[in-house]
């Protein structure tokens, strides 16, 4: 999260914080639309028009396709003469076998913890949007989004469903329903979500 304030030296200048490094910059000026960390290379701002539209179209199509994707059938196996369907929950069951607690971390990890980002970035950002005050809590609400991200393992999912499948291909006829190709949309959502968002330009419209 960047940590903006005052100067030490009483010039008037702002510093941020390195989200990567933790160096402590001065800000960019006014109107610069890309600047990086020179320790490390992290982007610091990449404010661009539209950004905040982007954003929330993403959060808002994350929370619809998550909907479908628990609905819809995620695989299909045929084996031995037999057919059988399973959804993203049974997947999640399946990963975490007897244990439950892993059950439950499996599907938080690939519906729940996307699921309350994409609510706590709607939160904070559609009254920006809108021209209006920030939301109540929108602080907190976007720090929750912020540090849920590292979390929110939805491509992770996909690369491990994939690499079983290929395990299984030879034994069975594996086919790939509606859901897998719901959380690989979902995967690349979440790719231009990270690259259309600048925290600093959040932080600073929230106060």
């Amino acid at each position: 999260m960047p940590a903006i304030g005052a100067t030490d030296d009483g010039t008037g200048e702002q510093f941020v914080a390195c989200h990567a490094c933790d160096a402590l910059l001065f800000e960019p000026p006014e109107g610069v639309r890309r600047a990086r960390c020179p320790r490390c290379g992290a982007v610091l701002t990449t404010e661009r028009a539209g950004s905040l539209d982007g954003v929330i179209a993403a959060a808002v199509s994350t929370l619809i396709l998550l909907g479908a994707a628990v609905a819809l059938p995620f695989i299909s196996i045929d084996a031995a003469g037999r057919h059988s369907e399973a959804s993203v929950l049974d997947a999640a069951i399946a990963a975490g076998g007897e244990a439950r607690a892993l059950t439950l971390a499996v599907f938080a990890a690939i519906v729940a913890l996307p699921a309350t980002r994409a609510l706590a970035l709607i939160w904070t950002l559609a009254p920006l949007r809108l021209g209006r005050p920030p939301a109540p809590l929108a602080r907190e609400a976007f720090r929750l989004a912020v540090e849920l991200r590292p979390w929110s393992m939805m491509e992770i999912f996909v690369i491990g469903v994939v690499v079983a499948l290929v395990k299984v291909a030879g034994i069975a006829t594996v086919g790939l329903g509606a859901a897998f190709w719901i959380f690989v949309a979902l995967a690349a959502i979440a790719f231009y979500e990270d690259a259309a968002l600048c925290r600093r330009t959040v932080w600073r419209l929230i106060g």
